[in-house]
């Protein structure tokens, strides 16, 4: 008797699987491998493209172990995102009892009434500098992967 094909992950699966996206020193950005496994549909945003293009293809049951360079993982550096913003945008845009210190991740409304979030950098009298780019901007990370599932 032979037997059936596991399934394979395609657009639009959705999947029951454990990830890890690791840092060039080895360092666990994320990790679900000690906790319950995570569930997604492919395309749905949960995941960066790039990631989810690593999953195609991939078997119910397979563990892989990807290398992305920074252009595939979260991009290069954008020195534009590099910005200073004024003290008093700043005040107008965040919680009243906010404080901040360099290294801190800022989350705050933008004027458009979105929000966006930035590394401070400098906090001076008048303004403030922050990186806006994606924290892993122009880093290599590891992308590993074991797919439990696939509907």
């Amino acid at each position: 008797m032979l037997n059936s094909p596991h399934p394979i992950v395609v657009e639009g699966a959705f999947l029951t699987l454990h990830y890890r996206l690791s840092a060039e020193d080895g360092r666990d950005i994320v990790s679900t491998f000690a906790d319950n496994p995570a569930t997604l549909q492919l395309g749905a945003g949960q995941l960066s493209p790039a990631l989810e293009a690593r999953l195609l293809g991939l078997a119910e049951g397979a563990r892989c172990v990807f290398e992305l360079a920074p252009e595939e993982a979260f991009g290069p550096r954008n020195p534009d995102l590099v910005q200073r913003v004024s003290i008093a945008t700043l005040r107008q845009h965040s919680s009243e009892d906010a404080t901040y210190a360099v290294g801190d991740l800022v989350d705050f409304a933008a004027p458009s009434g979105g929000r966006f979030a930035g590394v401070l950098l400098e906090l001076g009298e008048d303004d403030a500098l922050f990186d806006f780019n994606h924290p892993l901007a122009g880093r290599p990370v590891t992308f590993e992967v074991n797919i439990i599932g696939i509907l």
